[in-house]
């Protein structure tokens, strides 16, 4: 039961977040920056959003400062918008699983295209 419930509060804090985090201005948050997940821990108190970065890793670390620059915002808007009476306080951190995902992609095409040329 409370695995469940941990499960939706985590799904819901991930949508909430990324919809707050599209309504930024701030011009070092690229366009093309995705919530992946959220952790957040069992007694509310810290959550863990892990974004993914289209970009190189200069884009990467410039939209992290600017996520954190703005967490106050962020975590004020989401305890308002799911009507939480505390709200966790949040630390981003970069997902780099699709770009690792096309990586493994990228060597499988490769040792394929080997086998086939034997």
């Amino acid at each position: 039961m409370a695995k469940h419930r941990a499960d939706r509060i985590n799904e819901e804090y991930k949508h909430t977040v990324a919809s707050v985090i599209r309504e930024l201005k701030d011009p070092r948050i690229p366009m093309m920056t995705s919530v992946m997940g959220v952790r957040v821990t069992p007694d509310l108190k810290y959550a863990k959003v892990a974004v993914s970065v289209m970009g190189d890793e200069a884009a990467e670390k410039d939209a992290i400062k600017a996520l954190n620059a703005a967490k106050g915002y962020v975590r004020r808007e989401v305890a308002q918008r799911m009507k939480l009476r505390a709200s966790p306080e949040i630390s981003f951190v970069i997902d780099n699983s699709i770009e690792y995902g096309a990586h493994i992609q990228s060597i499988l095409k490769k040792i394929e295209k080997e086998s086939d040329a034997e």
